[in-house]
């Protein structure tokens, strides 16, 4: 498996891969997460494309996850609120969102957080309170859970995640 830069031609690809996402996520007790507002949408991955931060996994040349990674100093709004805990660190951080797999090769997750670890060695992630896949992925590679946050997009509480 390698990771790289996202480029316009590879949008189809990309929001097949968060279809697929969104049915997988429902059909294991997480159907609040994406499904309801169909997230993420087009014009935001085009976004995230545009300024560099979409990032894929290809195995055997073929494009089987996506996710945003970007990294820097206070670089996400929504994690200067955490409650019932803490952050671990305070410098600077990565973070992924919108991390989704096809779910053709096993271990491509657990391969694109090791990556965007690899790339800063200071992560922070968060995932929906029913996505307990993800949480048992962010757990079984060494996340500590740090407490609560929310996003702008719905009212649902997030489980913030965080790596040194």
């Amino acid at each position: 498996m390698n990771i790289r830069k996202s480029k316009e031609e590879d949008l189809s690809r990309i929001m097949e891969i968060y279809a697929h996402a969104r049915g997988f996520m429902a059909a294991h007790g997480n159907p609040n997460q994406w499904g309801p507002t169909n997230w993420p949408p087009r014009a935001l991955i085009e976004e995230d494309i545009r300024t560099g931060r979409s990032y894929l996994c290809e195995h055997e040349d073929r494009i089987i996850a996506v996710f945003y990674f970007d990294h820097g100093h206070d670089i996400e709004a929504t994690y200067r609120t955490i409650e019932s805990g803490n952050w671990i660190g305070s410098d600077d951080y990565g973070v992924v969102h919108r991390i989704a797999s096809d779910g053709t090769v096993k271990g491509v997750g657990r391969f694109c957080l090791n990556w965007a670890y690899e790339q800063c060695g200071h992560l922070r992630i968060d995932t929906h309170t029913d996505n307990t896949v993800m949480q048992n992925l962010l757990t079984g590679l060494g996340f500590r859970k740090c407490g609560i946050i929310y996003v702008v997009e719905d009212d649902y509480p997030r489980y913030a995640y965080e790596k040194i």
